[in-house]
């Protein structure tokens, strides 16, 4: 017998997590328990502050939206007008020393006239290929081809994506891409060409919203927050040690014997795997790609400079520095980083020569994070990764030699993106059903491995849905439709679908 016995078991408290445990408390229908590991809620859309005072999410995290649900639910957490910035992305690639608007391959006008030439040779081959393909794209790389010619893809797609996914293009397939590459327009992009003008914003993050105070973690706290505390087991105290599948038992570090009805699992569904012991879905999950993540921070003293701008985040593609991605993270909010006034000591300059002085001295302060890739195919040399980052910095002009480091941050995720290679799909239609056949929902970023649906709305509602299939049978939309989630104009239409109505209702967006 069990010390605890619960309807639901929901493991992890990131945003797939969460959904969950939103979703049981308003049906207030079977009994359930949330646990995680940390002692604060979040997981992989958490933050972190360094000693300085300087804010981190880990990853490039902003909020936008597919779902009412979600936007409900985060709004009765941080319910006062004052709780969020709402911003208009600008995003840029960096190439050959120029910011080319994002999406790079919409705004070929502003690269130089022999890669316009390269690349509207390659688009043009592309739309003529188009009209007699009989057949699917076999991989990513196939799509870029198909999609943007061969010109787009050597100037910018193929080393982007190896330098996010730390892996060929040629090794990864094309169901996951959905909304999030844009598809270049020809006509558009000749006439911007000649015209020499730039295309509008594209994507569904082209206006996102971000917490005043706390970063995007702060998101994740406040909503745990709305949970009862007594559902609630954070810290040692929530963290699994063994999944005894047959037996429905979950054991904890502390001893503790937690029995199940259902259980919603969050973890990676790796490691899930590991604790439950079955060699069967051990060997199926090592049948899944990863890349790891490595996060870096760089806190600054001085204005803003005029270059930044209000730049959000960038892009780049080439290899004279070894992120993919930098966010000026200082722009999203001025509480990201210390207050002006606070006094802190120069560590360095950004070239690395000894400052000035020794004594701490005022602000204004700002800060970029910057997000690495790694992997077999990919590797890092993370003893000076901080090193080598900011050396990149310099080499994108994005900061100057002399500019006065005061902070540094830097934190590696193991599992940090969940790759969609070829053999995904194969090993997610064995794995997901054995462990449903279990009684198991392993849902989320890479509890059901698709990143596709990894935003931090999809994750929430990835808990949200698990749950309405384990109460009422409703189909998990999310998981196994990510196109028709993903296509914007089927928003209402799917909510409309969904059995929302059931159980307590969720409240309206409080007045600010």
């Amino acid at each position: 017998m069990a010390d605890i016995n619960v309807d639901v078991l929901v493991i992890g408290a990131g945003p797939t997590g969460l959904g969950a445990a939103k979703r049981l408390n308003h049906l207030n229908g079977p009994s359930w328990l949330i646990l995680d590991s940390n002692e604060k809620a979040g997981g992989l859309a958490s933050t972190d502050v360094t000693p300085e005072g300087f804010l981190y999410d880990v990853g490039g995290h902003v909020i936008f939206s597919h779902y009412k649900y979600f936007d409900d639910c985060l709004n009765e957490a941080l319910p006062k007008k004052e709780d969020w910035y709402d911003h208009e992305r600008v995003s840029y690639v960096r190439y050959k020393g120029l910011w080319v608007p994002y999406p790079f391959q919409n705004n070929i006008s502003i690269l130089p006239k022999e890669d316009q030439v390269k690349c509207i040779d390659g688009l043009i081959d592309a739309a003529l290929n188009s009209r007699v393909a009989t057949t699917k794209p076999k991989d990513f790389d196939e799509w870029i081809l198909r999609i943007c010619g061969e010109g787009v893809a050597d100037v910018f797609m193929r080393p982007y994506n190896y330098k996010v996914w730390a892996v060929p293009t040629t090794k990864m397939q094309c169901e996951w891409l959905g909304e999030r590459v844009a598809a270049p327009n020809l006509k558009m992009v000749t006439s911007n060409v000649i015209l020499n003008k730039v295309a509008g914003n594209w994507g569904p993050n082209n206006m996102f919203r971000f917490p005043a105070r706390d970063g995007t973690g702060g998101i994740w706290i406040a909503v745990a927050n709305t949970l009862p505390e007594e559902k609630k087991r954070f810290g040692e105290k929530g963290e699994v040690t063994k999944v005894d599948a047959k037996k429905k038992v979950v054991t904890l570090k502390d001893g503790t014997t937690i029995g199940y009805g259902k259980l919603v699992n969050t973890m990676a569904v790796n490691q899930l795997a590991e604790k439950i012991g079955d060699q069967e879905l051990i060997t199926l999950s090592k049948g899944l790609f990863y890349s790891s993540t490595h996060v870096i921070g760089v806190g600054i003293r001085g204005e803003r400079p005029e270059r930044i701008g209000d730049k959000c985040w960038l892009y780049f593609p080439e290899d004279n520095c070894p992120f993919y991605r930098a966010t000026i993270f200082s722009n999203y909010s001025p509480y990201n980083q210390p207050e002006a006034n606070i006094k802190l000591p120069t560590l360095y300059n950004a070239d690395g020569s000894k400052a000035k002085s020794s004594e701490a001295q005022a602000g204004p302060y700002w800060s970029i994070m910057l997000e690495v890739s790694q992997s077999e195919l990919k590797p890092v040399d993370e003893e000076n990764l901080l090193k080598d980052c900011i050396q990149g910095l310099i080499n994108t002009e994005m900061i100057k030699p002399e500019d006065e480091i005061v902070s540094t941050y830097h934190r590696k995720f193991v599992q940090g993106y969940p790759t969609p290679t070829l053999e995904r799909e194969g090993v997610l239609k064995q794995l997901l059903p054995k462990l449903l056949d279990l009684d198991i929902w392993s849902r989320g970023r890479f509890g059901s491995w698709r990143y596709e649906v990894g935003n931090q709305d999809h994750s929430f509602m990835l808990g949200v849905e698990a749950v309405d299939n384990i109460v009422s049978g409703a189909v998990e939309l999310t998981l196994n439709y990510p196109d028709f989630v993903n296509t914007r104009q089927n928003t209402e239409r799917r909510l409309a679908q969904t059995s929302y109505s059931q159980g307590s209702a969720v409240p309206s967006r409080p007045k600010a």
